[in-house]
Order: structure tokens, then sequence, then C-alpha cells
């Protein structure tokens, strides 16, 4: 994994020596159900997951007739929003194109739910089904994360990476605790927990 430069300089590399055992190198690698890819752009993650989803939204569809809504919405996030939701934090700052393959599920789900035409507007769906779009989920997820971190200091492999903001100088904004926001150079680095969750926060503070 890396950057572009990173990922080109090592092009040549099929082979990793590990213990005395060669490793060949992978394009990508499923951890915990996550699939990594070498520019963490998660498109073959969020590929895999549509495709479950779309399995699922179909078996509702087809005893949609025999459902009530409620059972209906309740078997969708059970089956599909459960997917989508695991472990979405990571999928923080990806490219749109990787987050509308997701959209596109949930808009299906929403639709089968009501049993409304395949091509209806879903935000009057997803607002009935009290269904946050998937880019607010993310940030949703991430959010309250960083929320156990702060109050919590739970878990500790991810508390060490935020800290709350200092200034040698007595300002009116340090009453506030923000937290730090380190720098990274590169739009990976940006991505990080430790970025993603900094940025959030002030993103939020600046919208209330």
């Amino acid at each position: 994994m890396g950057t572009a430069n990173q990922l080109r300089a090592a092009s040549g590399l099929s082979m990793v020596k590990v213990a005395g055992v060669d490793l060949p190198v992978a394009e990508d690698i499923k951890v915990l159900g996550v699939v990594l890819d070498r520019r963490l752009t998660f498109d073959k993650h969020v590929s895999v997951v549509a495709r479950s989803c779309n399995y699922h939204a179909q078996a509702i569809h087809r005893i949609s007739h025999l459902l009530t809504m409620d059972l209906a919405q309740t078997l969708a996030c059970s089956l599909i929003l459960s997917r989508i939701d695991y472990c979405n934090a990571v999928l923080h700052g990806t490219p749109s194109g990787t987050i509308h393959k997701l959209q596109r599920v949930q808009n299906n789900a929403a639709r089968i739910v009501h049993q409304a035409p395949r091509r209806s507007h879903t935000h009057p769906l997803l607002k009935e089904l009290h269904w946050l779009p998937i880019e607010q989920r993310i940030s949703y997820k991430l959010a309250v994360l960083t929320f156990k971190i702060r109050h919590t200091a739970a878990p500790s492999y991810l508390s060490r990476y935020i800290k709350a903001r200092s200034g040698t100088r007595s300002l009116r904004s340090l009453a506030i605790p923000f937290l730090e926001v380190p720098f990274r150079r590169t739009s990976i680095g940006k991505r990080s927990f430790s970025c993603s969750a900094c940025n959030l926060e002030v993103s939020a503070s600046c919208y209330h």
C-alpha cells in the first residue's frame, strides 16, 4: 500500500521474504471482512458489499407483497443496512464514486420497503424511514467513535492518535475543546483516523 510514487517504485516487486518464506505481493487483501486495496480506494470492498446487499434486496423484493412495511424495514435493516454499516468508518474520504455505489444500494432498499416504482425519487423515502444517506452514516459512525474515545479513552489503540488542542496564547477559541489536527502530506495520510476525526469535529462545530 502507498502513494502512486511509492507503488510505482515497487512495481517490480512480486515476492517478499518473511521469516525465510517467500510471500507473493497481492493486489488486495481481506482483513476482518474488509477488502484493502493498494491505494485504499476500497472500490473492490464496496463492490463486494453491494453485490451481497443486492442479493438480499432481490430476495426481499420477491416476498415484499407478503410483508408489512414494518417487517420489510426490519429485514432491510438486518440484511442490507447492517452490511453497509459494517466498518464503514474506513470509507471516510474515499472517492465519491465509491460512496455512490453504496448509495444506490440503499436507495434500492428504500424503494423495496415502500414498494415504490424503480425510478421514484428516494430522498422522501429515506426521510420517512429515518435512514441517513451513506455519506452521513459514515460521518456519524466516525463521530460516535471519536466521542467515545474522548470520554472513555477506549479503545486505547485509537485514543493515542487524538489529543486536545493546546496553545501558548490565551485565545477565546481555546475554550472550545477542539482536537489537534496533525499535518499530513499525502491524501492517504489525510484520511487517517487522527486527521479525519479532528476535521469532522471542526466541520460539525462550524455547521452548528
